[in-house]
């Protein structure tokens, strides 16, 4: 396996610091792969980059340090203070390889959390663009690197209206060569990565790769790209459970899901253009397994004294044999930033290794990971991990 750069997109977010200590801290032997997929069989088999030898740096709007952020992160308990300062002046060096960024069409609460010169204050839209490419391959030669993963950890945007006027690669690159003030950050930083080889996944509801056009760039390119938003928590719950009311030909009359969370993911999606995109993407998948539901409804609020923790209580109302209603209740507590970050190491060791084996375009084998994955249109959970098997069933006979 060749030599692997990370490129994270909010690199001093909470998700982000969070794998990247978590990365030092199994490289320095202080913690185990255990919440990372790719660190049990028979995934762990496979020609995956090292863990210990993957290289970060990344692009943010913020002038605090990875540090400091790790140091906040450690007062709610995670990760914990000695596991920081293990790793601290690992952090101080990635936080070295860390640019400038873009908050352009990323809405007003996430263009409120910045405290340096962005690049859209500087630059035009193909400035931007050109700029963030050679912030890339600047990365990659400095570090000798065959390959760079560029992971998007940033912020929820607000959901782009009209994509379709972005249908097509000649559609895309003209709207960028004509400084297009619509075009969002995601998929600035998402065509910058395609367009030089880069595989890239999209961890957030963002639009990103999922423009026509973009899909075409990576198809022209024969890059490997993945998303969108994560499936870390309540909704990992959903797509395990619901396909049981499925399964047992249950009808569900009401499905409610109310969270609230902390940190500044919470904050931007106290934002309602913002939070919309996050909706859409959580509720989509009770839609898909139960097409019959009556109601399916998903609140998020933000709860400035969870930290970096999130609570989501769900209330399922159902009917059985003779017409009895019946109910059932769960509630779902964790750590927003441990939920994720291991997640963000699998991708990235897994789009390393499809790219390793020329795997372009998208990678269904990675839906589990997502709650709106892209050209997936399976969400039962237990299917998609069949995807994943699959997949590393054959390169493992292959190499048997």
């Amino acid at each position: 396996m060749t030599e692997t750069g990370v490129w994270l997109i909010g690199a001093r977010g909470n998700v982000a610091t969070t794998a990247m200590a978590g990365a030092r801290a199994v490289a320095r032997g202080e913690t185990d792969q255990t919440g990372m997929v790719t660190g049990r069989r028979p995934y762990s088999e496979l020609d995956l980059p090292a863990v210990e030898e993957l290289r970060f740096g990344g692009h943010d709007i913020r002038e605090t340090s990875v540090v400091e952020t790790a140091r906040d992160l450690s007062e709610s308990g995670v990760p914990d203070s000695e596991t920081v300062e293990a790793v601290a002046d690992d952090l101080r060096e990635i936080d070295g390889r860390i640019r400038a960024g873009t908050a352009v069409n990323c809405g007003n609460a996430v263009a409120d959390l910045s405290d340096r010169d962005r690049l859209e204050e500087r630059f035009s839209v193909g400035e931007v663009v050109a700029q963030i490419r050679d912030d890339y391959e600047t990365f990659r030669s400095d570090h000798g690197l065959d390959r760079i993963v560029v992971v998007n950890v940033a912020s929820t945007e607000p959901e782009l209206a009209e994509a379709e006027r972005y249908a097509t690669r000649e559609e895309f690159e003209r709207a960028v060569a004509e400084d297009d003030s619509d075009l969002p950050a995601s998929s600035l930083y998402a065509y910058a990565a395609l367009v030089e080889g880069h595989p890239y996944v999209n961890f957030t509801p963002s639009t990103g790769s999922a423009l026509g056009g973009l899909r075409e760039v990576a198809r022209d390119e024969g890059v490997a790209h993945m998303g969108r938003d994560a499936k870390t928590g309540e909704t990992l719950v959903k797509s395990a459970l619901a396909p049981m009311f499925a399964g047992r030909n249950l009808r569900v009359m009401s499905w409610e899901g109310h969270n609230i969370l902390g940190n500044t993911d919470g904050k931007v999606l106290e934002d309602e253009e913002n939070e919309a995109g996050k909706l859409a993407s959580k509720g989509g998948v009770l839609d898909s397994i139960l097409p019959d539901i009556g109601h399916n409804r998903v609140r998020i609020d933000y709860t400035p004294s969870l930290s970096d923790w999130k609570t989501a209580w769900d209330y399922i109302h159902f009917e059985g044999f003779l017409d009895t209603e019946m109910t059932m209740q769960f509630t779902w507590e964790g750590s927003d930033s441990a939920l994720a970050a291991p997640l963000v190491l699998d991708l990235v060791r897994l789009v390393a290794h499809a790219d390793e084996h020329g795997e372009s375009g998208l990678q269904p084998q990675l839906a589990s990971f997502f709650k709106a994955p892209m050209g997936v249109e399976e969400h039962d959970l237990s299917r998609q991990f069949d995807l994943l098997d699959e997949y590393a069933e054959r390169y493992l006979e292959d190499t048997a």
